[in-house]
């Protein structure tokens, strides 16, 4: 059997964003994007829960409260950490990357990364609409796929 994501029409999903406040410009745009395509491929407004936590770290951490509710088909984590001059970087995003990964495979609800992880602001601007596409639409779109994967497997058993 070959599974394979479809982007259908997901009106009955209910959907969170985990979004880190730290670098919130950039944030704000990955959430403007996530938005529009879970919008454009049927999740309503009102099915879309944005919860903000202080910086990349703590992303994991609201990921898996969430979890535990069983409200949510699945969550959308967005951030954005610049490198900067120091080993902070460093860090945070492989606290935040493995945290979320970890999230994902201890509970039975899809969660994808969005967290930049650029070296410059200009970097991160680029790939949050600016020039490059939007990593939050990309993302969004990747959790409806995965939901879609995991309808075909339920289906079969």
């Amino acid at each position: 059997m070959i599974y394979k994501g479809k982007l259908v029409h997901h009106e009955t999903r209910r959907i969170a964003i985990v979004a880190s406040r730290f670098n919130t410009l950039i944030v704000e745009q990955l959430i403007k994007g996530a938005e529009e395509a879970l919008e454009m491929h049927g999740v309503a407004s009102e099915s879309i829960d944005i919860i903000w936590v202080p910086g990349a770290l703590e992303i994991p951490l609201a990921a898996n409260k969430l979890v535990q509710t069983n409200q949510y088909d699945g969550i959308v984590t967005l951030g954005a950490v610049i490198k900067g001059d120091t080993d902070h970087y460093d860090l945070v995003i492989n606290g935040a990357s493995n945290g979320i990964a970890q999230v994902g495979l201890n509970s039975n609800v899809p969660i994808v990364f969005g967290v930049l992880t650029t070296d410059t602001l200009e970097q991160a601007q680029h790939r949050s609409g600016a020039k490059a596409g939007n990593k939050g639409s990309e993302v969004a779109i990747s959790l409806l796929e995965l939901l879609s994967v995991y309808d075909q497997i339920d289906s079969e058993e």
